[in-house]
């Protein structure tokens, strides 16, 4: 550590007695040690370069990389039109570093500008910003955004994605705001449940349309019992579904978030991921981020600037909302380019095939025996089914098949997932594979 920070052993043991911690290791007892590295790396001294990246290979084949997946719970796999990766690669782009004077940056102000305009088509709303850094982030942040003096409770359904949920409590917990989680039923909000927690104090509701188990809910309902109370309406979308459902602003949202991944972003361990944002005219102030806006220079040409900058060079710290760095940029802009490629038809295919494909799949499983949908309602990719097999168990054994099985929720319950990339043999393999093993 000492060798990348400037400061000193004794500045650093200052800094942690302050905060009261004994070591760095303390800082980092909130992530989970199953997933911490505890040892360095075994490789011996005096290796030359090549050596040590024949050994660095060796480790990274370790992992398994699945070509058949059937798992989303946040992050999918779709097809990204080659373009994405030929455009978003250039030199010009991948090194670009965050535009601090716009009159110098159009290129890059004019793609987050595109960017913006897409997502407003999308989601219905009059105003986006640059993006933030994943879904969960601008859930959080939308959360934020609806807070005021008098209002100060946020109210979950308990259908929403439990990482998204558990953002939210860490970003709410050091503002005071209270978090309310709304019960579910059948696996969609139970709506008499959230008209009792309704009340004169509620800042705003987070609904998440597909929700986390697949499920549509009755957001057009939800969202006109959240208005008779003069609360803010936040809507979580799953952003390739919105090329067939109605718009966050169609069933009556204030706030529109969700995780742009799908837009062209591979899967790639977890990250980087791309928030996107957009809201009504009316909160437009209260955006967090970058938004930029469209001109004309001192010679009548069309130009970009950066409209409002909520960052902590340009404002005083405590009152800064953005800390969005070069990489997002360059993830916004890989959204852009990916819809650009898409287009209007190209996003409502992908979205019917990948809702055919998770109706298909679970048609098929359902004539297994042991294998039963358990919640009824309308879904989009995703649905839930009980397992008559340990799922843990089950998932080695697609595993070691090649295959990445649904998210096991429970023992006896997985979280299901088709996307356009699931072919027919794909499905009738997993079938097959489900079949041998249910007996």
């Amino acid at each position: 550590m000492g060798n990348y920070v400037p400061n000193t052993l004794e500045e650093q043991e200052a800094m942690l007695g302050l905060i009261g911690m004994k070591s760095s290791e303390d800082l980092f007892v909130q992530v989970p040690k199953g997933v911490r590295l505890n040892r360095e790396f075994d490789i011996p001294s005096s290796k030359s370069e090549m050596e040590v990246s024949r050994i660095m290979t060796s480790m990274a084949e370790k992992n398994k990389i699945f070509k058949t997946i059937f798992r989303g719970a946040g992050a999918y796999r779709h097809y990204i039109p080659s373009i994405v990766k030929q455009i978003t690669s250039k030199e010009e782009f991948i090194t670009s570093y965050t535009p601090y004077q716009a009159e110098i940056s159009q290129g890059v102000l004019q793609s987050i500008f595109e960017y913006q305009t897409m997502i407003c088509e999308l989601t219905g709303m009059d105003v986006s910003n640059a993006s933030v850094y994943d879904g969960a982030t601008a859930a959080a942040e939308a959360i934020i955004m609806s807070v005021e003096r008098k209002r100060n409770k946020a109210i979950i359904s308990e259908t929403v994605d439990p990482q998204i949920l558990e953002t939210i409590k860490t970003y709410c917990k050091s503002l005071d705001i209270e978090v309310v989680v709304a019960g579910a039923s059948n696996g969609v909000t139970d709506l008499a449940n959230l008209e009792k927690l309704l009340d004169e104090e509620t800042a705003c509701l987070l609904l998440q349309q597909p929700n986390f188990y697949g499920q549509l809910e009755d957001a057009e309902k939800i969202g006109r019992l959240v208005a008779e109370k003069g609360a803010k309406y936040i809507i979580s979308s799953n952003p390739i579904s919105l090329g067939i459902l109605k718009t966050p602003a169609e069933y009556g949202a204030d706030i529109a978030v969700g995780e742009g991944q799908p837009f062209g972003i591979p899967l790639s361990f977890g990250g980087p991921y791309l928030g996107f944002m957009a809201t009504k005219e009316k909160l437009m102030r209260k955006l967090p981020g970058r938004i930029v806006g469209e001109t004309t220079d001192n010679q009548g040409r069309r130009a970009f600037v950066l409209t409002l900058q909520a960052r902590e060079q340009h404002i005083r710290r405590e009152k800064a909302s953005s800390n969005i760095c070069s990489n997002q940029a360059l993830c916004a802009m890989t959204a852009a380019v990916y819809l650009d490629a898409m287009g209007e038809r190209g996003l409502k295919q992908a979205a019917e095939l990948s809702m055919a494909k998770a109706h298909y799949l679970a048609r098929l499983l359902c004539e297994i025996d042991g294998f039963n949908i358990i919640y009824k309602g309308e879904f989009f990719n995703e649905f839930v089914t009980s397992s008559p097999i340990n799922v843990d168990k089950l998932m080695k054994i697609l595993e070691d098949r090649g295959i990445l099985g649904g998210y096991p929720l429970a023992n006896d319950k997985i979280l299901w997932c088709a996307t356009e990339v699931n072919t027919k043999e794909e499905i009738h393999k997993l079938i097959d594979i489900l079949k041998e093993v249910a007996v």
